[in-house]
């Protein structure tokens, strides 16, 4: 009997991997848990399969709420029974899921317990993927170069043409135009190494793809004051020159007059924002506004990302392709699902975004934006200096 049950286990996780391969992807999940359950007691290993399967599933699906201590228990058990091949496999899940949701270190730590070299190639071409896109986010684009050097290494061994096409979009993001520099009046496109470079340069940096000012390798964010914001960064893209009051408050607070109520609110907040900037620069004022004077910088910068889009923040994550829920987009981004539906919502009235199925199975998409990478957009601690 017990040898019948088996039996059947396998052929629902093979019918799962089969559904998964073919894009059914809530069936094949469907599936593999009821495999999962079917197994016996003697069967570990392949339980434990059957949930690493799983939470690719969930990964693909950009399902990013599993368990992390399942998978955690199915890797130890694989581990065990010396299957380090999937053992390996579940650690570079946790890893990429890791980097998704922008828990950069996290997913550093996880990799680091793994060693590529005994792995087969389509194992050791996902770990250099999921190193090269730590490195990527982290702005290290020589770091992230060699991993990817490697990684179509691998991937040529592999001889698995998904696998090397997913190497090669990687590719693309170093070498497409990641951020617009504003200075001076003038504007123009930067990759990501030369983003690099700015921010570890002596120039006064408005960073509006982070919403922080940096300076020398001094950061001061604003990303939770976006009035105060809208002020530095409307002061950056006018220096070395100043503003006018009047559009100062056109770009703070959206009003088309500046009356005296909001001249008053703009003092106020110029004030709030001189001492936040206390240490790296002075707010002046003219004889029609303000203008901003960097108090160790020769040059004052803005840093814009590749397209001017309203709830770019989203949009960065579904420029990749995939098919997304919102709250998966809520964690990777560390805000309320609310707040994610209405920008999705906003999107979707716009024709930006689309979205299939209903409910809890309902899934956002949008086409990647043409020739630009929205790297810079996602959530990751940038470099200090």
């Amino acid at each position: 009997m017990d040898s019948l049950i088996t039996a059947a286990a396998r052929a629902l996780a093979l019918r799962g991997i089969a559904m998964a391969q073919l894009g059914d992807l809530v069936r094949a999940k469907a599936l593999l848990r009821r495999a999962a359950r079917a197994f016996g007691p003697n069967e570990a290993v392949a339980r434990a399969r059957c949930l690493v399967a799983e939470a690719e599933i969930a990964l693909v699906s950009r399902d990013l709420g599993w368990s992390a201590k399942a998978l955690d228990a199915a890797r130890a058990t694989l581990e065990a029974h010396a299957d380090r091949v999937n053992a390996a496999y579940a650690r570079y899940l946790e890893g990429r899921r890791l980097l998704l949701i922008g828990r950069l270190d996290d997913a550093e730590r996880t990799l680091a317990k793994l060693d590529p070299a005994p792995l087969p190639p389509a194992s050791r071409t996902a770990h250099e993927l999921v190193v090269a896109g730590i490195a990527i986010r982290r702005l290290r684009t020589k770091a992230a170069r060699a991993a990817l050097s490697r990684a179509r290494r691998a991937a040529h061994h592999a001889r698995i043409p998904a696998l090397t096409a997913e190497v090669d979009s990687a590719c693309l993001v170093l070498d497409t135009p990641a951020a617009r520099l504003i200075a001076r009046g003038e504007e123009r496109v930067l990759r990501l190494e030369e983003v690099e470079a700015l921010l570890t340069s002596n120039a006064f940096v408005v960073d509006a793809c982070r919403h922080v000012v940096r300076l020398a390798g001094t950061t001061v964010s604003l990303a939770t004051r976006p009035v105060l914001f809208a002020l530095v960064r409307a002061l950056g893209e006018a220096w070395p020159g100043d503003i006018p009051r009047d559009a100062l408050v056109a770009r703070a607070f959206g009003a088309k007059e500046a009356d005296a109520s909001y001249r008053a609110r703009l003092r106020v907040e110029v004030g709030r924002l001189r001492r936040v900037l206390r240490t790296l620069a002075d707010v002046r004022a003219t004889k029609r506004g303000f203008t901003l004077a960097p108090r160790r910088a020769r040059e004052v910068v803005v840093l814009a990302p590749p397209v001017d889009e309203e709830h770019a923040w989203v949009v960065a994550f579904l420029a990749d392709g995939e098919s997304w829920s919102s709250s998966a987009l809520a964690l990777a981004l560390g805000t309320s699902q609310r707040t994610v539906q209405r920008a999705l919502d906003s999107l979707a009235a716009a024709g930006k975004v689309q979205s299939f199925g209903r409910g809890r199975a309902r899934r956002w998409i949008t086409p990647p934006v043409p020739g630009f990478t929205t790297t810079l957009l996602l959530p990751a601690p940038l470099p200090i200096g």
